[in-house]
């Protein structure tokens, strides 16, 4: 999937992005896994259900993968599609130009797939555009209720309850000293031959209402838990258990001791990609291993 897609005007492939929603409550995370539902797994199976003749080639690609229980509303995927047999068999619904309409598929999609997974929007891409490799930044949403009697039940499957009182000036003060181009082994599962250097763009609290504060996270790219990581060390900075200073503290010592908090609270809510010029130079730099050099 990392091979572009061909041109449309030659009978080949074309690149489609997909932005998707999701309630990850019932998930088993994102990617395809055999015996369990996952998000991949029933938007393939979504794709695969167009009318004869026509071919998905391999898996979709992602912006990022969720893990189990965690949810999306700015979701972005992209997969390459066929737009017509050119052998005269079966045929996608395509507009005048040959291209798929996209309305039509886009609605069929939803009507196959499950309430708790939506495709939102479906758009011909360049083909240098790649879901994973061209996105600029990751936006996440934490959302965590105080109140002495947990959470709305409304909410209970998207916001965590947190039975401490949360000082809001005292969790930003602890998150500002996060910001930046750093080695987050401390805050990331390990994974062998992955890189743990991220730059944090943007990481700040807010209470929202009496009882809601919410964390707005956004990095170029995040490792695996390190989202869930920086928020469960925060918590406690915030319901005064730890300083200010201690998630510093744990960067620096470059130990996996932080905090995970669980899935529910968090929701990736958008992703930002470049200008179509851009996007074949920001996946070449996005593929390079990073260092703090």
């Amino acid at each position: 999937m990392d091979e572009p897609a061909a041109p449309v005007r030659e009978g080949g492939l074309v690149r489609l992005r997909l932005d998707i929603s999701y309630d990850g409550t019932h998930f088993s995370g994102w990617a395809r896994q055999p015996g369990l539902r996952t998000v991949q797994g029933l938007l393939e199976d979504a794709l695969a259900k167009q009318p004869p003749g026509r071919e998905v080639p391999g898996s979709v690609v992602v912006a990022g993968r969720t893990d189990a229980g965690v949810h999306a509303t700015g979701q972005v995927v992209h997969v390459d599609v066929v737009p017509h047999d050119p052998a005269g068999g079966g045929r996608l619904p395509v507009d005048e130009r040959g291209i798929p309409d996209l309305e039509r598929m886009r609605h069929r999609w939803n009507r196959i797939l499950p309430a708790d997974v939506r495709v939102l929007g479906v758009r011909v891409v360049p083909d240098a555009f790649d879901a994973r490799f061209s996105a600029l930044r990751r936006h996440y949403r934490y959302q965590v209720s105080d109140a002495p009697w947990g959470v709305d039940p409304l909410r209970r499957y998207d916001t965590l309850a947190w039975n401490r009182p949360l000082d809001v000036a005292a969790l930003n003060a602890g998150a500002a000293e996060l910001v930046g181009l750093h080695d987050f082994a401390s805050y990331c599962k390990a994974r062998e031959g992955a890189t743990t250097v991220r730059e944090l763009q943007h990481f700040s609290w807010e209470r929202v209402e009496p009882h809601l504060v919410v964390a707005r996270v956004s990095a170029d790219a995040f490792c695996h838990s390190m989202v869930r990581s920086l928020v469960g060390t925060l918590l406690m900075v915030g319901d005064g258990r730890r300083p200010a200073a201690w998630p510093a503290d744990v960067l620096g010592a470059q130990q996996r001791t932080s905090t995970v908090a669980p899935a529910h609270g968090l929701t990736l809510v958008a992703v930002d990609y470049p200008a179509d010029a851009d996007l074949a130079a920001r996946a070449a730099r996005t593929r390079a291993v990073r260092t703090l050099e």
